[in-house]
């Protein structure tokens, strides 16, 4: 990166580095409770499914919330929502660490920490990102932001499944609280975002005025409603992977410490995977490269469950689908960026973000039902590869599809 650049980010700096860290907590820590599902459950007497089921109200409060936590950071500002989502996933955790039944883990584990994700994940992480940056390294500043997210699965997996082992499920909690409250001061440093004046409106904003008017030009936009689509079977599929790889790998007799390495190996190849989408986002097409991710997704999905797991096929499972994981992050933000604008970022990119937590709904507790009903996953990841493979295609079909005029231009005038 030329000098200059970095001069010009320097001021951005603490903001870009309190993002990052929020978003590496949130993200590496709810990507991470998979691995207290199986003591968990039988120790307070539920089932998997009633667990899959809290992980799943968490995907949908964080989906359907996150367009008007979008929305607030634009009345209110981003630092009071951000503050306010680090609250309650500390509140979360802690009651998920003395729950006694399937109701604390229910409000805890579901509603609590779905509520934080919409206020410090990825779109509003992103959105921060994206205003703090000039547009000529933004795709490639987004790719670190997002790798950088990460990191925390890296550090919160292995964390969790050493204390668990060691001292029982509600210890790795405790441990995962004690990360938590570092949430706080990452969030107080990213919402310095505020004092970032937006950019002069483009064509893409000159009559957008109202959130009602960005959405309809959202809505009416084929190549973002197509993306959106596609998001959906994104949800699906990780989250799918996230919660069930270590039932899966126990139910294939595999020593439960490969469950914690291969979410770690995920996070870790996560961050190249982003480096290099967001580098790449900054010179080719953006709804593209997603479609060819999607694509590239499912075809690593369907060659490792289409043989019993071992230890080296695990990893390299969790290396390759690492690197295809997070890379969707600054390719999203960014096409929502270029077809939309800034101000209602936050907002539109929680629209698809939506769409992406309904198929998170399924990944998490479809597959539970999927797991209760026939004693295996093969059902599951059949489906999901089928619906990855079609998705990817689609994605590349519209990813040419330019509209006549911005989104927003045609939705003020209509």
């Amino acid at each position: 990166m030329p000098t200059t650049v970095l001069r010009t980010l320097r001021p951005a700096l603490p903001i870009l580095i309190g993002a990052s860290v929020m978003l590496s907590l949130s993200m590496g820590l709810r990507q991470s409770l998979g691995i207290f599902m199986q003591p968990l459950t039988h120790d307070i007497g539920i089932s998997v499914a009633d667990f899959t089921l809290a992980i799943a109200v968490q995907n949908l409060a964080w989906g359907f919330l996150q367009p008007p936590a979008g929305a607030l950071t634009v009345r209110y500002g981003f630092r009071p929502v951000m503050m306010a989502g680090a609250l309650l996933y500390v509140a979360g955790l802690v009651l998920m660490a003395a729950a006694q039944g399937l109701l604390a883990i229910m409000l805890g584990a579901g509603l609590l920490i779905g509520v934080s994700l919409a206020c410090t994940a990825a779109a509003i992480a992103m959105s921060v990102a994206t205003r703090a940056t000039p547009p000529a390294v933004r795709s490639t500043v987004l790719g670190i932001v997002s790798g950088a997210g990460s990191l925390g699965a890296l550090m919160a997996a292995p964390l969790g499944q050493v204390l668990s082992q060691a001292h029982g499920w509600r210890i790795g909690l405790v441990g995962f609280v004690i990360l938590a409250l570092a949430l706080i001061p990452s969030a107080w440093f990213a919402g310095k975002v505020d004092r970032v004046p937006l950019p002069k409106p483009t064509g893409a904003e000159i009559r957008e005025t109202s959130a009602g008017v960005a959405l309809r030009g959202a809505l009416g936009s084929a190549p973002f409603v197509v993306m959106t689509a596609a998001y959906f079977v994104c949800g699906m599929q990780l989250v799918f992977i996230t919660t069930h790889l270590p039932s899966y790998l126990q139910f294939c007799g595999m020593d439960p410490m490969l469950s914690a390495q291969a979410l770690g190996v995920i996070g870790g190849f996560n961050v190249l995977g982003s480096l290099f989408f967001g580098w790449a986002g900054g010179r080719w097409n953006k709804l593209m490269l997603l479609g060819m991710i999607y694509v590239a997704r499912s075809l690593v999905l369907a060659w490792y469950f289409m043989s019993p797991p071992t230890a080296t096929s695990t990893l390299v499972f969790a290396a390759m689908m690492g690197f295809l994981w997070l890379g969707v992050g600054p390719l999203v933000a960014g096409a929502v960026a270029e077809m939309f604008g800034l101000r209602w970022q936050a907002m539109i990119q929680g629209v698809a973000f939506m769409s992406h937590q309904i198929g998170s709904f399924l990944g998490a507790y479809g597959g539970g039902i999927i797991y209760d009903v026939f004693g295996s996953y093969t059902l599951a990841w059949r489906f999901g590869v089928a619906l990855g493979l079609t998705a990817g295609v689609v994605q590349v079909a519209f990813a040419l599809v330019r509209p006549s005029e911005p989104p927003l231009v045609a939705a003020g005038r209509g």
